[in-house]
């Protein structure tokens, strides 16, 4: 059964019928999925979520789907892990990483967002879908088409990393690089949607792929045993996952499943070389003017975030901030998570964890209370980043003799750090 009252402007209110639409018509805002809510607090609970497959689809009532899904079926309920010794280091008392760079089938959270999208192209009958992509998307639509036997065609600025590219093109999409930014990437694709009749997720099916990322905030709440962060940093580059992280953080609390009482700020971080949100941020303005990215963080290299009014309303609304992180910096932070907490990340995570510390450093976020890093992707992706800033490997021959003269030497260079 779906709660979904209908499709409504976020700027002057126009109701909509569902469809594959996503912005008004009068004047020109984007929409949005509306729900029943009243309804959804009388027919879920805790105890009705705990119950079910450990996925994104437990929570169906505050999903715009209709009837029993058939993708996605692995997608979500990533750990949240508590990361005592990433805390010792950045000087804080409770610190959680939620870990989506482990989410199923690409290895990113938007596996999340396509899992809804793909699931509404079904729905409404389309054969052919498609996105605009730093490379995450482009993986994990090419995933899901190849799945639900659908054609996909996936676009991407030139000069992506190797692993994104492979990382596509190993399901066999259609897959059409373009000379340019992401800006230019999805200016285009803008026009061909209006062209072809194709669903393009993050295009004309937006309003019920941004919904995906809803389910970020709402594992993290459970897992947190029904409770909200006070603090949680979200790296920005489109600007879906983090209003909608907001977004289900407050839906909790209406339908019942989280104390009203409950107070949480929420952060964005942004690459020093494409930070148009934090840039606003901090000169205290409303306008969000766009950058041309530069930045290792390929990922989140968007210069004109869509959704980016959204992070800054988000953002001031719970009495958040935000930072940037410079690309040593960001290297420097995907090296400190694994190093301390096992976990490999892709720039955009490395990008939230040096904010984070720039965040704490700066008496933004207090060192006593809860705070989750959101880690959006996966390291192995983007090995281009950190090749150059972990140690290759001592060659020896094959003999014992030389392994203990080199395990000498390597005991001579501790030695020696420990005098330092």
């Amino acid at each position: 059964m779906s709660f979904v009252t209908g499709l409504k402007c976020r700027e002057c209110g126009q109701d909509y019928d569902i469809g594959p639409e996503h912005v008004c018509e009068f004047c020109f805002g984007p929409l949005e999925v509306g729900y029943d809510y009243g309804a959804i607090a009388k027919a879920v609970s805790r105890e009705t979520i705990e119950s079910r497959p450990r996925n994104l689809w437990r929570y169906q009532e505050l999903l715009p789907t209709e009837g029993e899904p058939a993708i996605g079926l692995h997608s979500g309920y990533t750990p949240l892990v508590r990361a005592d010794r990433l805390a010792e280091a950045l000087g804080v008392e409770e610190l959680w990483v939620k870990d989506d760079s482990v989410n199923h089938p690409t290895f990113s959270y938007k596996d999340r967002v396509v899992s809804i999208a793909i699931s509404k192209a079904i729905e409404f009958g389309f054969d052919t879908v498609s996105c605009a992509s730093t490379g995450n998307l482009a993986n994990s639509v090419s995933a899901h088409a190849a799945r639900a036997g659908l054609r996909c065609f996936i676009f991407i600025p030139d000069g992506l990393e190797t692993g994104k590219v492979i990382g596509s093109a190993i399901y066999n999409p259609t897959p059409v690089a373009i000379t340019g930014n992401y800006d230019d990437v999805n200016r285009l694709c803008t026009e061909i949607a209006d062209k072809y009749r194709w669903a393009f997720v993050n295009i004309n099916l937006r309003p019920f792929y941004t919904e995906g990322a809803k389910t970020y905030g709402f594992e993290v709440a459970e897992q947190l045993g029904w409770k909200l962060p006070k603090h949680i940093v979200v790296p920005t580059a489109g600007g879906t996952i983090l209003p909608k992280v907001a977004k289900a953080f407050e839906e909790l609390q209406t339908v019942g499943l989280v104390d009203e009482s409950e107070r949480f700020s929420i952060y964005t971080a942004q690459a020093a070389g494409c930070s148009p949100v934090v840039n606003t941020i901090e000169g205290g303005g409303d306008i969000i003017e766009p950058v041309k990215p530069n930045t290792i963080a390929k990922s989140i290299a968007i210069g004109n975030p869509a959704d980016g009014y959204y992070v800054l309303r988000a953002v001031r609304e719970s009495g958040g901030w935000g930072a940037a992180a410079s690309d040593p910096e960001i290297v420097s932070a995907i090296k400190l998570l694994a190093e301390t907490e096992g976990i490999f990340t892709e720039p955009a995570g490395g990008t939230t964890l040096a904010a984070t510390k720039k965040l704490i450093d700066s008496g933004r976020i207090p060192r006593d209370e809860s705070i989750v890093i959101s880690i959006t992707g996966n390291g192995y992706k983007t090995l281009e980043a950190v090749t150059d800033a972990v140690p290759k490997p001592q060659v020896i021959g094959a003999q014992l003799s030389e392994f203990d003269a080199l395990y000498e030497d390597l005991g001579a260079d501790e030695a020696k750090k420990e005098v330092i």
